[in-house]
């Protein structure tokens, strides 16, 4: 990239959460090949961020290379409106045997925050229905959902990045975050707060949405499994459909294939995305229970009010089953496995640091929290020049390495948070 296109992007191109202004510097990656990204300067950084959670099986797979390069002779994209073809059926096939027998409706979109949209769309539409005007949501602190108005509304208001939208989103109920961590044990007053909130709102409920085990970047913390199964219990009790967001943990993350396998319960409505395609193209897919896709069917208004323009895109749908194909080899067991010892071994100990509050490890994810917040400007630049991509937010320093990555690399990833952590320049 020569230095007028560098010149155009700081100017011109806005990037994930940053300013026009102000913006934190990108660096130009100009090819990817398993765990490394190669910059135009010719460096290679190993990628400890799997592009936010998706590249699993690391970059330029050639199974999910050859998967893109068949289908798109045939055809890249096809509208599902009125029309369908053999990737997608394929797929749905593949994600009904994948998840519990209760699922076994499909509605497929492009993004993560489409997925909960749809979601909790298809919550509201189910309860008018059944005659009845239900539209709050019940979940808890802490949490995150998505960048998109309903998602938002489900997202922390207090402490994520949409308070300044508070005043525009729909006001719905958040219940304290558990602080029984995941491999500590059960504390029972955990379950009070969400308790009193689906007492007192039963009747105005239309769904109860959680990041299930993981809440990702409204504080990446790994909760008790118990707490999900009270929680099922007081759905179960109540009569409110339970949503499961997997977006960020779905397909082996956490060590199970679904994080929600941990507690040993089954939602009404799965919200997948992320890894589903190993990173190659977006897509995601919202799964439910065959009741409430029958409620919504047999209302007044006979269908679900929903339909992205590439919904069900071939392209996707075709790598997103090599994508499958892959894991069904169950090689991520111990892929996942490793990387969790490794990250115990040797990312653990940093616990003991002076400017470390904690560490968390489950499955393919550490998590060091810091006691300050990370300068953004000054850690992306130490971070790449000791040939790393991790990318923190806040007190944060986490990695979420693809499944592929080697001891070394590993072992890399983690020298380099520590020898960040001995820097006190790039803390505020």
């Amino acid at each position: 990239m020569s230095q007028s296109d560098t010149c155009f992007d700081y100017k011109h191109i806005w990037h994930p959460y940053s300013s026009m202004t102000n913006p934190v510097p990108s660096f130009s990656v100009i090819s990817a090949k398993g765990v490394y990204l190669k910059l135009q300067n010719g460096k290679n950084i190993i990628d400890g961020m799997s592009s936010w959670w998706s590249v699993i099986h690391g970059y330029n797979h050639p199974i999910l290379n050859k998967a893109l390069k068949k289908q798109i002779k045939k055809m890249s994209h096809v509208m599902f409106g009125g029309i369908t073809h053999p990737p997608a059926i394929k797929l749905c096939k593949k994600l009904i045997a994948l998840t519990p027998k209760k699922l076994d409706c499909i509605f497929l979109s492009d993004s993560g925050s489409v997925a909960v949209e749809v979601a909790m769309k298809m919550l509201i539409q189910y309860w008018q229905s059944l005659g009845q005007k239900r539209r709050l949501f019940l979940t808890i602190r802490n949490g995150y959902h998505g960048d998109t108005f309903a998602a938002m509304s489900v997202s922390d208001p207090d402490n994520s990045m949409h308070k300044l939208y508070n005043n525009l989103l729909p006001i719905n109920l958040f219940a304290n975050a558990p602080i029984s961590s995941f491999n500590e044990s059960w504390n029972t007053s955990d379950i009070i707060s969400f308790q009193e909130k689906i007492e007192e709102n039963s009747l105005k409920i239309a769904g109860v949405i959680l990041e299930p085990i993981v809440q990702g970047v409204g504080g990446m913390n790994f909760y008790h499994p118990t707490y999900l199964k009270k929680i099922k219990i007081l759905c179960d009790r109540y009569c409110i459909p339970l949503i499961f967001d997997e977006i960020a943990t779905g397909f082996g993350r956490t060590g199970k294939f679904f994080a929600f396998e941990h507690a040993d319960v089954v939602p009404d409505i799965l919200c997948l995305g992320k890894a589903m395609t190993g990173g190659t193209i977006t897509l995601a897919a919202t799964l439910t229970s065959r009741h409430i896709a029958n409620t919504i069917s047999k209302s007044k208004i006979g269908c679900f009010m929903h339909g992205p323009t590439y919904m069900g895109n071939p392209l996707a749908c075709a790598v997103a089953n090599a994508n499958i194909k892959i894991l069904n080899t169950n090689q991520w067991k111990i892929q996942v496995s490793n990387i969790e010892a490794q990250l115990v071994k040797h990312l653990l100990p940093l616990m003991n640091h002076p400017y470390v509050v904690n560490v968390r490890i489950l499955g393919a994810i550490g998590v060091v929290e810091c006691s300050r917040l990370v300068n953004m400007f000054l850690i992306q630049k130490f971070f790449v020049k000791h040939g790393v991509w991790i990318r923190p937010f806040k007190r944060l320093i986490y990695i979420v390495p693809p499944y592929i990555i080697h001891s070394h690399a590993l072992k890399k990833l983690i020298d380099v948070i520590e020898k960040a952590l001995n820097n006190r320049k790039l803390f505020i």
